[in-house]
């Protein structure tokens, strides 16, 4: 029986670890050959560890164990020509882009009188305009083959607004209305997009927001999210099986749309 998304092609951003690199696995559990592109470093800002490189690696070699194909890149979504760089070489490897999946992204806590020029530029500049100019690289090659699915990771704070995060809450609604009207322009190509919106995540990120604000990930958790469901998170795999749904011919008609996986917060 033919794997779902046998011989498609995924690139991944933020794909070390967390959500990336669940939605990597999942997708070459099905079959999908996977580019996948992290920073792989501690950055200034947030000041907590993303991916590394050898967690790129070792994604390398997991998908390959699952009987399919990878290739990996350390970049930066906001350095043009590294993101360039990846997505030639992605279509060197594979001749294609079929689905993208703009993952990567930051969050911290900050009073907004008292947030920097920097917290504000980097917040903007991975969850956002990351998410653009990956975009703008692969775009072209999904114009040529007239097909293609673009899924933005936003966030509930795509949909709400929360205390201390109005750069993150800023980001994510960018990113919901980015998606928005990159259905609209793309619809002819016949490219859908269509943005997730997930509660909190049981990732790393986590760790390093909870040594930001002296608490520990259960604390940060329970204070940020408020589910209706009686968890203080969901899973990575519960987005990865959220995404691989939205990509697929199941999904064909879901174009434009805010993918709402909240575990009931927005309920409330």
């Amino acid at each position: 029986m033919e794997k779902e998304f046998a011989g498609k092609v995924v690139f991944i951003t933020g794909a070390a670890h967390g959500q990336g690199r669940a939605v990597a696995l999942a997708f070459a559990k099905e079959g999908a050959y996977i580019a996948g592109y992290d920073i792989a470093k501690k950055a200034e800002y947030p000041a907590y560890d993303f991916g590394t490189n050898e967690e790129l690696e070792s994604l390398k070699k997991e998908v390959e164990a699952l009987g399919s194909k990878a290739i990996v890149f350390v970049g930066d979504v906001r350095n043009n020509e590294e993101v360039k760089a990846a997505v030639e070489g992605t279509i060197k490897e594979f001749g294609h882009i079929d689905i993208l999946f703009n993952n990567a992204g930051i969050c911290a806590y900050y009073k907004v009188d008292e947030m920097s020029d920097e917290a504000w530029d980097a917040m903007i500049g991975i969850n956002l305009t990351g998410a653009f100019k990956v975009t703008r690289e692969i775009v072209p090659y999904m114009k040529k083959q007239k097909s293609g699915v673009i899924i933005n990771n936003s966030s509930v704070m795509g949909l709400r607004a929360g205390n201390r995060l109005s750069h993150y809450t800023a980001s994510k609604w960018g990113l919901t209305g980015f998606t928005k009207a990159l259905a609209i322009e793309l619809a002819d190509y016949n490219i859908r997009a269509i943005s997730i919106h997930p509660t909190g995540v049981n990732t790393p990120m986590n760790d390093g927001l909870a040594a930001m604000e002296g608490k520990t990930p259960q604390e940060i958790a329970e204070a940020s999210a408020g589910n209706l469901q009686p968890v203080p998170w969901i899973q990575p795999e519960d987005v990865a099986n959220a995404v691989l749904f939205l990509a697929s011919d199941k999904a064909r008609y879901v174009d434009g749309s805010q993918f709402v996986l909240d575990a009931g917060l927005l309920t409330r």
